[in-house]
């Protein structure tokens, strides 16, 4: 399928007719190889050098350049995978334009953000640029990130970054991160009428969700962020029982800790262990193991930064309303920041769709986002703004 020449809205559409759901999370699901080769192929036929490297065997990072081989650059960065599409209200990779609107699973997370950067850079880099452009494409961030830690592994590197995630064109320079924590709480069985000799593993579980509970009443008088606000705790599941007529021996609980920048995995383990001892102190049955599960680290990048200056001359230019924000989910750009580079999240789409049974974008926005992002890439170019 043949793609106009920076056109970023055929890009889209193209990109969200391909099934490209995340095969960890869609076992079905061939994983992101067509996706990438396509937009390979549309890169290499606009005139990028081009390559891709597998983060793992079958799903594909794209990597895409213009401008000199050596000196400084810019990285205009977004994934392809997406995640599945049980329940959606419509076609999913239809990619159907409706009015203003283009529907399909990906169509704001976030394929119309990666359609608007390729578009962008092609549109802003000439010869006569001295400053690389870098598109990276990447795999996986719907899971583990395995695409961008690849691109970082393989040590592509850039001077900043900002990744076409769905803000809504609003500059987001910070999010959260996250923590996954395990409990394993142990009772005794027995049979229901001997209250004598069971412990009720699930009461002990909730009695430490209640303590929990109670930590997070007091967030929003403790510490915040000016773009993000607080953080959080919450239970994401629990399991436990064999019988109505059984003392539970065993529950399981998940829990999530949303982080602040500053706030650390440590932080918030101690929490929960915390929270145990102060069950255990009036329960002193309760036999709890608190185990860390995965950690992503918060992103957070000063809103004086010449990434975001330079966002804020372009929309300005533009006439868009320039909004500064936090944006509520993760991101690849905390593995960008955590090795030295300035990367901020901007993008069509709004992250209040993503995942949804019903995901659009508006062309109009697509339009936006890749005017904005030529007028920061021809800056970049420029040299102007460091």
């Amino acid at each position: 399928m043949a793609i106009p020449r920076g056109d970023a809205v055929a890009l889209a559409r193209a990109l969200i007719k391909i099934d490209s759901r995340n095969p960890t999370l869609a076992p079905d699901s061939a994983g992101e190889g067509e996706c990438a080769r396509f937009l390979a192929s549309v890169l290499d036929d606009w005139g990028f050098s081009v390559e891709t490297l597998d983060s793992v065997p079958g799903r594909p990072n794209v990597i895409a350049r213009l401008g000199p081989p050596a000196g400084q650059a810019l990285m205009l960065n977004g994934h392809l995978d997406v995640v599945g599409v049980e329940g959606m209200a419509h076609e999913p990779f239809g990619a159907e334009l409706r009015g203003n609107r283009i529907y399909g699973r990906g169509s704001s997370d976030m394929k119309a953000g990666v359609a608007a950067m390729c578009a962008a850079a092609l549109a802003a880099a000439g010869a006569e640029c001295d400053r690389q452009v870098v598109v990276a494409a990447v795999s996986d961030e719907e899971y583990e990130s395995l695409g961008m830690r690849a691109l970082i592994s393989a040590g592509i590197r850039a001077d900043a970054a900002i990744i076409t995630e769905p803000t809504r064109l609003a500059i987001c320079p910070a999010h959260r991160g996250f923590v996954w924590i395990d409990v394993e709480f142990r009772g005794r069985a027995a049979h229901g009428s001997r209250y004598d000799i069971g412990v009720d593993a699930i009461t002990h579980a909730g009695l430490v969700l209640a303590e929990l509970e109670k930590l997070e009443r007091t967030r929003d008088s403790g510490r915040r962020h000016p773009l993000l606000g607080r953080g959080s705790l919450h239970a994401s599941k629990i399991r436990g029982g064999v019988g109505m007529s059984t003392y539970p021996a065993e529950c399981s609980l998940a829990i999530e800790r949303r982080t602040l920048p500053g706030e650390s995995a440590e932080k918030a383990l101690k929490e929960v262990t915390d929270a145990c001892a102060a069950v255990h102190v009036n329960h002193p049955q309760l036999d709890a193991r608190v185990t860390f599960s995965t950690a992503q680290l918060p992103s957070d990048v000063p809103v004086d930064s010449p990434i975001v200056k330079r966002l804020c001359t372009a929309l300005e230019a533009e006439g868009i309303p320039l909004r500064i924000e936090g944006l509520s989910a993760w991101t690849d750009a905390a593995l960008l920041n955590e090795i030295g580079v300035p990367t901020i999240c901007f993008g069509p789409g709004d992250i209040a769709l993503a995942h949804a049974a019903e995901e659009f974008v508006q062309v109009e926005e697509i339009d936006a986002a890749t005017r904005v992002l030529t007028r920061v890439v021809r800056d970049w170019c420029g040299g102007s703004g460091d």
